[in-house]
């Protein structure tokens, strides 16, 4: 009776954790229908010339399910509105999520042409980070690391002589490794980089509201965070450093 009792338990388990897969895969389903209906009513509204409207779809289905072209439809939409700092910060995020896409390099070198930014500035190992989508570098480290592994540990415990092509996967997946945490490292201190949101910014001397203001910084100015205190970033640009407060500055790594 016990063990029956223990099967019984055991299938209620199983039944209540399936339905709970079940649940989670519906409404993820259902969240990306509704973002595909947002996001083809942002372009509507945007093929209208309803830009502040698109903008706001398109925000919305950003927030709902991050995408690089949604992203980078936000972008758009938020140029046409006037609106520089969130434009480029729409931008960043849709190349932060893929730097394969053209288009969005070239709108944000003309971007920045237009409105007299500069770029941030990278080291070699942040640039190094941007040759891939962000999310590919974990898993470039994580299958490399483990196929060395497999490659040195697996002959042995199988008992089989170690071939010539089992050091040389060994030797490539350790190599790879190797690349990618450089890569790794830029991804970490590159997710620190932002953009400032509002036109005329004040960069404060101290993370207060009534601080004495260092400079006013244009809408769109790319900016590091260095510390965090409250409602206010530490943040340093090409020329400054100072206080912001944290309404008034995008983080590219943030896309929800």
């Amino acid at each position: 009776m016990k063990g029956l009792a223990e099967k019984r338990s055991k299938r209620s388990a199983m039944a209540q954790l399936c339905l709970w897969l079940a649940v989670g895969l519906m409404a993820g389903c259902a969240d990306s229908v509704q973002a595909e209906d947002v996001f083809q009513q942002g372009l509507d509204r945007y093929a209208a010339g309803g830009y502040e409207q698109a903008a706001v779809f398109f925000r919305e289905a950003a927030v709902a399910a991050p995408a690089a072209g949604t992203w980078h439809n936000l972008g758009n939409a938020e140029w046409q509105c006037g609106h520089t700092g969130p434009a480029i910060l729409a931008w960043e995020r849709a190349q932060w999520l893929d730097p394969f896409n053209r288009n969005t390099r070239v709108n944000l070198r003309f971007a920045r042409k237009t409105a007299q930014l500069d770029a941030p500035e990278f080291s070699w190992y942040e640039i190094c980070s941007t040759w891939l989508p962000v999310n590919w570098w974990p898993w470039i480290a994580c299958v490399s690391f483990w196929l060395a592994v497999a490659m040195l540990l697996l002959p042995g415990i199988f008992r089989r002589r170690r071939a010539d092509w089992h050091q040389g996967l060994a030797a490539a997946g350790l190599a790879v490794f190797l690349l990618a945490i450089p890569a790794l490292a830029g991804t970490h201190t590159r997710s620190r980089q932002g953009i400032l949101l509002s036109k005329d910014t004040p960069l404060r001397l101290t993370p207060t509201a009534d601080a004495q203001v260092l400079a006013r910084l244009p809408d769109g100015e790319a900016a590091r965070v260095e510390r965090e205190r409250g409602d206010f970033l530490y943040v340093r640009t090409g020329n400054a450093a100072g206080w912001v407060e944290r309404a008034q500055f995008g983080s590219i790594s943030s896309i929800r």
